[in-house]
């Protein structure tokens, strides 16, 4: 990593969490986040140079997730990252909300993605571009 990639500003995203274990599990173990910290209370994990902080929140677990509108991830500029990923997921276990698929197919915006549920119903989107212009 460079000087000028140190200095760029980080995302922090909280999300709920009912068992800080299965989050470690999921983030760490399954996705290959980096555990950064961890307290009786919260995780964070170094998600793709990011912070996602789980916070054990069992009574803020949303029952019935859907993927529109609440849910994040990561766009990939590296169709590589992409695949390496989705790859990784699969052998590892993980609970797919969508399994992949291409969105806008006939746009110029077309790109592939899936979605991941983490133990805490937290919905994950990954996606690459077929035109990197599209990306932002």
């Amino acid at each position: 990593m460079n000087n000028e990639t140190n200095k760029l500003p980080v995302f922090h995203l909280a999300i709920p969490t009912h068992d800080l274990d299965l989050s470690v599990e999921f983030y760490e173990g399954k996705i290959g986040a980096k555990l950064a910290r961890r307290y009786d209370d919260r995780t964070t994990f170094r998600f793709f140079e990011h912070q996602i902080v789980c916070h054990l929140a069992p009574d803020k677990i949303d029952k019935n997730p859907q993927m529109y509108p609440r849910h994040f991830g990561m766009t990939f500029r590296e169709k590589e990252q992409y695949d390496a990923l989705y790859e990784m997921a699969k052998a590892n276990g993980c609970e797919f909300f969508k399994d992949l698929f291409i969105r806008f197919g006939d746009l110029p915006e077309r790109h592939s993605t899936f979605f991941l549920q983490d133990p805490s119903n937290n919905l994950l989107e990954f996606k690459y571009y077929d035109e990197d212009r599209f990306v932002y």
